[in-house]
């Protein structure tokens, strides 16, 4: 699987993409990251990738046009022609494509990123980022060029690269061959609706004072596996 992320900051996803099961999953040829600056897509001496607001408003605006250029650049040179039917222009026919790829736009006013959203996700062969900054991006941008627009949550960040890390992070682990086990799949968190996983353990089985629910160490699988799905239920409640 292909993640290509589009940022004015491509640096700083150097050290997270390099550490840990992302980088082995590299190695490994499992999933491909690259981050694109979009400055390279700019015409100015400035290099501009923003203007201010027709209308009038405080900051500024990221511009339609170099992201146009960008999605449509990387398009054409990453992701294999054979796999369409048709080349794909940006902003037209997107309901005709047929390639496994997803362009996706990060902003405070898009739907809420979920663990469904990662599994369906994760389908894909290609996803790219556009990782939005300043007062937000052309709307033409979601309009005409996204095909689904995402918020991380109900908060504001200064910019679309941290959605960006979550994403290609929760998306790659589903990816066959990431995670060591893929048993490790099967027992987590939201695998099922809004289920919790059961709280976990190890040694040493005192500490302090705290200790280890005794029927962990008991051997009864049966009933650990009764005591794992209440306490997953009673998890779910307290969340709420």
């Amino acid at each position: 699987m292909r993640f290509d992320i589009i940022t004015i900051f491509p640096k700083i996803f150097n050290f997270y993409f390099n550490e840990s099961i992302l980088k082995r999953a590299q190695k490994k040829g499992l999933i491909e990251i690259d981050v694109h600056d979009l400055r390279r897509w700019t015409s100015d001496k400035h290099r501009s990738v923003d203007d201010s607001p027709y209308g009038g408003g405080p900051g500024m605006v990221m511009r339609v046009e170099p992201i146009w250029k960008a999605v449509k650049h990387i398009t054409k040179l990453s992701f294999p022609r054979k796999r369409e039917s048709r080349s794909w222009i940006p902003g037209q026919a997107r309901n005709d494509r047929k390639g496994k790829r997803r362009v996706i736009l990060f902003s405070a006013k898009g739907k809420q990123f979920t663990q469904a959203d990662a599994r369906r996700l994760a389908k894909d062969d290609q996803l790219i980022l556009i990782c939005g900054r300043y007062e937000g991006v052309d709307e033409r941008v979601a309009e005409y060029i996204a095909d689904e627009e995402f918020s991380v949550g109900n908060f504001v960040l200064t910019g679309g690269e941290i959605p960006a890390m979550i994403v290609v992070d929760t998306v790659a682990r589903l990816v066959p061959g990431v995670l060591g086990k893929k048993e490790s799949l099967l027992e987590e968190s939201f695998v099922a609706g809004d289920s919790l996983e059961y709280p976990q353990y190890t040694r040493p089985d005192k500490f302090k004072s705290w200790k280890v629910p005794k029927i962990l160490l008991s051997g009864d699988h049966k009933k650990i596996e009764e005591w794992r799905i209440k306490n997953s239920k009673i998890k779910i409640q307290k969340s709420k």
